[in-house]
């Protein structure tokens, strides 16, 4: 039995970790599992593969999330901050390599193939960014005559700028919500604020003019009946049918002709056979862990670690938001998994690094000033 006077390395992590928050993700993950048992089978089926051939592939990456998130849980914020670093320009170069020598799958390069398995780096690019991003704002405020402003930028347009080669425009809107995010609550200028605002606009209004593929979702979006809104469609009739309790598992009928009812359109199938009451309690369980996150951040005496903190819980919470969103016909069709819940082996990996790097720079450190603030805008 663990006490609080055991001095061991296993002992002082249990004692700081948040393990209330460690085991909502565990929760979150399990959850998937038994959410991939429900809508993946018809879909393997479709494509010729073995039944349970999505359910297998999520118990493999599973037995890896796992060890990584309690494993980076174990980091000190220097080791996080080194960890973020390393992996952020591994997965760039790697999102380079993509361009280049990995499969187009439906227009766009952004997966690769590492040994047997097929990565999609930008998904670890992301919880990564955030660390990177706020390392550097956290050290121009600790240290003004380093440019870190700049260095942040910088690396936010480049990692931008391949998100948009790749294409992958759900993910650049992902990463410039949670990057904005984080600069708001860092404290910039409002004059930085409009211009960087203004080009955001002028981003999307060229991605609409020039990139067929947004113009055809977002024209879709604003006037359904212009295109084919099938998969959208379904989806809203599954959730018609499940009602308040849900058809049960096994009983719904959206999974056998959404094509990507295992990734993107999970939250269908979860409304479709287990009701309003299983979707509201996924919406709390995903709120709940976005609001303990950000309430830590503002406890945090460490520049960096309530900047990283805020950026990591943003991007979780606006990924859910996205993909519930487009799953309800609130929000444009995008592809982007629901974290932890939808299948994908590169999105369960990935979301397992930014929370165990959440577990990790949320550790309760003794002999931090008490009632210190850690960013000038951000919590006062």
């Amino acid at each position: 039995m663990l006490g609080r006077s055991d001095r061991g390395l296993l002992a002082q992590w249990w004692f700081t970790v948040d393990r209330v928050l460690m085991f909502s993700v565990l929760l979150l993950m399990a959850a998937g599992v038994l959410v991939s048992m429900a809508a993946s089978p018809p879909v393997a089926e479709r494509i010729g593969a073995d039944t349970f051939h999505f359910i297998k592939g999520q118990l493999f990456f599973l037995v890896l999330a796992v060890p990584t998130l309690v494993t980076l849980s174990f980091f000190p914020p220097r080791l996080a901050r080194r960890a973020g670093l390393f992996v952020f320009f591994m997965a760039m170069g790697l999102m380079v390599a993509a361009l280049f020598f990995g499969p187009e799958i439906k227009g766009a390069h952004r997966w690769i193939n590492v040994g047997p398995i097929n990565l999609q780096p930008s998904e670890f690019a992301k919880p990564a960014f955030v660390i990177v991003a706020a390392w550097f704002l956290a050290e121009h405020t600790r240290r003004p005559e380093m440019p870190g402003q700049v260095v942040a930028l910088l690396m936010g347009f480049m990692f931008i700028g391949l998100l948009i080669l790749q294409p992958d425009f759900g993910q650049t809107a992902l990463v410039v919500l949670t990057f904005g995010s984080m600069l708001l609550i860092y404290g910039i200028s409002w004059f930085t604020v409009l211009g960087l605002g203004a080009l955001g606009v002028t981003g999307v209004l060229a991605a609409y003019e020039l990139v067929p593929h947004v113009h055809s979702r977002i024209d879709r979006f604003m006037s359904p009946d212009k295109g084919d809104t099938f998969q959208v469609d379904t989806a809203l009739q599954a959730f018609k049918n499940g009602g308040f309790m849900g058809t049960g598992p096994g009983g719904g009928q959206a999974k056998l002709v959404l094509p990507d009812a295992h990734t993107d359109f999970t939250f269908a199938v979860v409304g479709e056979e287990f009701g309003l009451v299983a979707c509201l309690i996924l919406m709390a369980l995903f709120a709940f862990v976005v609001i303990k996150i950000l309430m830590r951040a503002r406890q945090e005496p460490d520049p960096f670690a309530a900047l990283a903190l805020s950026g990591l819980g943003l991007i979780f919470g606006f990924q859910a938001i996205i993909n519930m969103g487009v799953n309800t016909a609130l929000l444009p069709a995008k592809g982007m998994t629901l974290p932890f819940i939808s299948y994908g082996g590169s999105s369960l990996l990935g979301m397992a690094f930014g929370m165990g790097l959440v577990l990790a720079l949320g550790r309760r450190r003794f002999g931090a000033k008490a009632g210190a603030r850690p960013l000038n805008a951000a919590y006062a």
